[in-house]
């Protein structure tokens, strides 16, 4: 054991192989290299404005261009120009569709040129292998087994383009109000004036008596509502406005705060700011698609609320009109300097306009409320119970109500400190003590005959009794 420690280590050969894969077998060149002068005079001839002059008359425009090649650069008669509105000479804000014709135009440069192939698996650094055709044939073959064969290209439906036709769209809505009312149904001749629905298919019909949830098939309807117009809840606008708090207006966070339901928003006259968004409506309606829709008017307003829970609760039974003590004087809970009795809104703070969206007028119903109203769950006594001998007063019948919404918008606290650090403070009716208003004194009074009027002509234009009389006098 001992001289077998003490023998060396045995030294192995080995051999380092080294593949080189371009070789130069080209010998070193039999002398020096020698440098000759060549003459460069052509280039003064390449250079000359003669060349220059030659050049164009040989190869004329192709292509019908003004003098200036589409690129103007005289100023005069551009409107604006020179009163510091450069909008004439820069790009539009709203990007123009680009025409199909020229998509081709603006394609990367990686997408140009011929389609270059990638062979897979290979690299640049590999590991040595022998490659004949025998091994890429039997390798392709395998490929070929183990690959499924992917299936053709799908061929798309073709398209019907008939039935984009506003007739048939319109045969399409009709057949939907025929499934729902089949006694009310025309079943005259079709015409353009007298629309006559398509026949509805027996799946149509099966899902109209047996609806069933789109996503969870056990589930089953427990009541069906229709959808009717609230006809006698109208506005001076004949719409709605959804206003949205970003922060909590109240210090109530653990509950619900029942005065913001009767509180009231009072817009605060700007002249600046209404100038500037007149003007914006003025350069959208000259050129839409440069300048966008500036959205609703944004308006800063005063909110108020008031002073207490009690007030809030008469301030509601005194604005509901089937209320039997809503004529009660009672309800008043302040009176103003002349001792009429009131109720009094206390100011709580600014709110700005976040953010405003305002619906086109011609399309009115594209975003509405609905409201479910079902006579029999109206609850009129505080303990619940119905009056046998003076049953309650039902405004509407039972059906989901809806409510065109006209504009929204996003209300945030106004920062007063933030304004007056960038001079804008003084814009603001709320920073004048002077003209601030800090309480509102709020009756409830029956519609006078020029709110009346507008009630009844919203309500008039949604039944078509205009046209219903334009009709009959014509």
């Amino acid at each position: 054991m001992a001289a077998a420690a003490s023998r060396p280590d045995r030294a192995y050969h080995q051999d380092y192989i080294c593949r080189i894969r371009y070789e130069n077998n080209l010998p070193p060149p039999p002398g020096s290299v020698k440098l000759l002068d060549i003459p460069i005079d052509g280039l003064d001839y390449y250079a000359s404005p003669g060349f220059a002059s030659r050049l164009h008359r040989s190869q004329p425009i192709n292509i019908e261009a003004d003098a200036e090649l589409g690129m103007p650069i005289n100023l005069v008669g551009m409107p604006g120009v020179f009163d510091g509105d450069e909008s004439s000479i820069q790009a539009p804000l709203i990007t123009p569709p680009v025409n199909p014709k020229d998509k081709n135009l603006l394609r990367p440069l990686s997408e140009l040129g011929k389609p270059k192939y990638q062979g897979g698996g290979i690299s640049f650094l590999r590991r040595t292998e022998y490659i004949s055709s025998d091994t890429a044939r039997a390798r392709s073959e395998a490929a070929s087994k183990s690959t499924p064969k992917s299936p053709g290209p799908k061929l798309r439906k073709p398209v019907d383009t008939s039935k984009d036709d506003p007739i048939n769209v319109l045969r399409a809505v009709v057949k939907g109000f025929d499934i729902a009312n089949p006694e009310d149904a025309y079943t005259g001749p079709d015409s353009n004036e007298n629309v006559k629905g398509l026949d509805p298919t027996p799946a149509e019909l099966e899902a109209w008596n047996e609806p069933k949830h789109p996503l969870k098939s056990s589930l089953k309807p427990i009541d069906f509502y229709p959808i009717l117009p609230d006809l006698d809840a109208g506005t001076d606008a004949g719409d709605y406005m959804v206003a949205k708090f970003s922060t909590n207006p109240t210090h109530v966070a653990n509950k619900h705060d029942t005065r913001v339901d009767v509180g009231l928003l009072r817009p605060i006259d700007d002249e600046a700011m209404l100038a500037e968004y007149s003007a914006k409506i003025a350069a959208h309606e000259a050129d839409p698609t440069r300048t966008p829709h500036p959205g609703g008017a944004p308006f800063n307003y005063n909110f108020f609320l008031p002073t207490d829970e009690a007030s809030a609760i008469n301030l509601r039974k005194k604005l509901d009109v089937y209320d039997p003590d809503r004529d009660n004087p009672d309800l008043y809970t302040a009176k103003n300097r002349d001792g009429k009795e009131v109720f009094r809104l206390e100011r709580q703070r600014t709110y700005e306009t976040g953010r405003a969206t305002a619906q086109d007028p011609n399309h009115a119903y594209k975003e509405i409320a609905i409201a479910l109203h079902d006579p029999e769950l109206d609850v009129i006594t505080q303990d619940g119970v119905h009056d046998a001998d003076d049953p309650p007063q039902q405004r509407l019948e039972k059906g989901a109500y809806y409510y065109p919404i006209m504009q929204k918008i996003q209300l945030k606290p106004h920062r007063s400190k933030n304004l007056a650090q960038l001079g804008g403070a003084s814009r603001f009716i709320d920073e004048d003590d002077d003209k601030r208003v800090d309480a509102w004194d709020v009756t409830v009074d029956d519609l006078d005959d020029n709110e009346k009027a507008k009630r009844s002509s919203h309500r008039a234009e949604l039944l078509g009794e205009e046209e219903d009389a334009a009709d009959d006098e014509s």
